[in-house]
């Protein structure tokens, strides 16, 4: 496995994106995300892990949020490689970025049908927060909050 710390219009990450959406509006019947969808210009970096082959089978991004938090964006693994602790190591990538550049908080948004992205974030160490920002009223959403300070 290769972890690729790049950017938001990255081919490789932009390809593993397109395939989250279409499988996201697939398994909600084609609604879109709520909020604002990351760009270029918002995303701080994005995170590619490349099989031994070189081919990407999963990506996460990073959106800043404000000065101490920042939001998981765009998390995936391809099916075929699902299982494989590879959104672990998506997450472990971009909490590791979000606290070399001073952030203390992680957040994010995922889907009320999404049991596995919930189970996989609860376990991670994110606790159920209130919707915030452009998911406040969102019926199918719900948010989730880490902190990337250890503990005193």
């Amino acid at each position: 496995m290769m972890t690729d710390i790049t950017t938001y219009d990255d081919p490789a990450f932009a390809t593993l994106a397109v395939a989250q959406e279409d499988e996201l509006r697939e398994r909600y019947g084609g609604e879109s995300e709520p909020g604002v969808k990351p760009s270029a210009e918002d995303v701080l970096l994005a995170v590619v892990i490349r099989d031994d082959d070189g081919t990407p089978v999963a990506c996460g991004a990073l959106r800043v949020l404000d000065d101490e938090a920042v939001e998981l964006k765009r998390m995936y693994v391809v099916p075929e490689a699902r299982g494989r602790g590879l959104a672990r190591a998506v997450i472990a990538a971009i909490e590791d970025a979000a606290r070399a550049r001073g952030f203390t908080v992680a957040r994010l948004e995922t889907g009320s049908w999404q049991d596995d992205a919930i189970a996989l974030y609860t376990s991670s160490g994110y606790h159920e927060i209130p919707l915030f920002g452009a998911y406040a009223g969102a019926p199918e959403s719900r948010c989730f909050e880490r902190s990337l300070t250890p503990p005193r």
